[in-house]
């Protein structure tokens, strides 16, 4: 990184935007090298340009910051990136943190913190809107729950994971095996394997397990 770090700025407010870059324009050693007021925009300056921080909205029209992230990760690119938005919502700073962002910041901030925490940013330091700070430990707890959850659903076989489907609809062994073509005992010795592979003891708690981690159960089917 050189001495002055260059930064992109990505919000479909134009005021904000522009209010941020003048902030910024006050501050040695950080530079605003381009603005975008929506995703299309920006992918491309980020391409051209590789900023040293991409500082960007979160709800941005039919594309979202998340969704320019995702698009640079998928190019091999990994631009550090500060979230700068006002939802507080946990789902949105865990996906955040999934993509590897360095920040996750709230516009309600006072200004002289937003400015401190992107220059910890531009150094490499991990920074969170106080606000949000404490559901952070909650928020990675739940993400070592989910690894733990993908890497419990990878060892079922894709029979496994259809029945474990069905029972989570509610379905009987009879149902399924009537479903499926496939004799009640075979299902029968299929939900043995569930629950001794996920470590779980009932139909109930595989039913439970299959409803919280359906999107990790949609993943392995990809």
């Amino acid at each position: 990184m050189s001495t002055e770090a260059r930064l992109i700025l990505v919000d479909d407010h134009g005021l904000c935007r522009q209010g941020l870059a003048d902030l910024l324009a006050r501050e040695p050693g950080i530079r605003v090298i381009a603005m975008a007021g929506n995703a299309a925009e920006a992918l491309p300056l980020v391409q051209a340009e590789k900023p040293d921080l991409l500082v960007l909205d979160l709800r941005m029209g039919p594309v979202d910051g998340l969704a320019l992230l995702k698009s640079l990760r998928d190019l091999k690119m990994d631009t550090p990136a500060v979230i700068l938005t006002m939802s507080e919502a946990p789902d949105d700073l865990a996906a955040a943190l999934r993509l590897g962002v360095r920040g996750y910041l709230l516009k309600d901030m006072e200004p002289t913190d937003i400015v401190e925490s992107i220059r910890r940013a531009v150094k490499g330091e991990l920074v969170v809107a106080p606000a949000i700070a404490g559901k952070l430990a909650t928020i990675l707890q739940r993400g070592d729950e989910l690894d733990d959850a993908r890497a419990a659903i990878k060892q079922l076989t894709g029979r496994e994971r259809q029945i474990l489907s069905y029972v989570a609809a509610g379905l009987s062994n009879k149902a399924i095996a009537k479903t499926l073509g496939i004799s009640h005992d075979t299902v029968k010795l299929h939900v043995r394997h569930i629950l001794a592979k996920l470590g779980l003891v009932s139909r109930v708690e595989a039913a439970v397990f299959a409803v919280e981690h359906r999107s990790a159960l949609a993943e392995a089917e990809r």
